[in-house]
């Protein structure tokens, strides 16, 4: 039996915008990918929770902004792990569980670069495939990861759209519905959240 190939595409979605929409629906139309799972990142218990919706409230605005697309899913599969977590954890999780699915990791540039200090990074690179996607950051990827096996770098476009703009819009009034899914938008106004 075929294995599915499944794209990890983690985000704390607070919330989720045309950006992430974007990046994940060229992925799907432009890899080997066969679906994107997006995994939403819940609150660390032990930082302080500010502007962070409750982790069901993000997963549903995930859920509502990919239903009507089938290739693209709001995972919740980060909620029932130990916290902190870490990305590891979570594939070697998700590839014990889904025995019939190969996993990839979705992160932007600015990830990558950053990776050598993530938690077993070296476990991620040897069994897991990467895909990167563009950002405007600063600083260079290492050769030895921009070379590597594991990682292929893709020419999605760049989005440079922040969660952090759209919360700090809302609370100053500004109408940003381009900027998220119309029902994503719909139920933030609904809920009255970030104001």
């Amino acid at each position: 039996m075929k294995k599915s190939n499944i794209g990890l595409y983690f985000g704390t979605f607070n919330p989720v915008h045309i950006g992430h929409l974007a990046i994940a629906n060229y992925l799907i139309e432009n890899s080997d990918l066969d679906e994107i799972w997006m995994v939403v990142t819940p609150h660390n218990p032990h930082k302080k929770k500010s502007t962070l919706l409750d982790d069901y409230q993000r997963l549903h605005m995930v859920y509502i902004a990919t239903e009507d697309y089938l290739k693209i899913k709001a995972s919740n599969a980060e909620f029932s792990l130990p916290q902190p977590n870490y990305t590891v954890n979570t594939l070697a999780h998700l590839s014990e569980k889904y025995l019939n699915n190969n996993f990839t990791l979705i992160m932007g540039e600015d990830n990558l670069k950053s990776l050598h200090k993530w938690k077993n990074y070296q476990v991620i690179l040897e069994d897991y495939h990467i895909i990167v996607y563009p950002r405007i950051s600063h600083g260079d990827i290492p050769e030895d990861l921009l070379q590597h096996k594991s990682v292929t770098k893709i020419d999605a476009p760049i989005m440079e759209i922040s969660s952090t703009m759209i919360r700090n819009g809302i609370k100053e009034g500004k109408d940003l519905r381009y900027f998220m899914h119309h029902k994503v938008q719909e139920y933030i106004e609904e809920m009255n959240f970030y104001k």
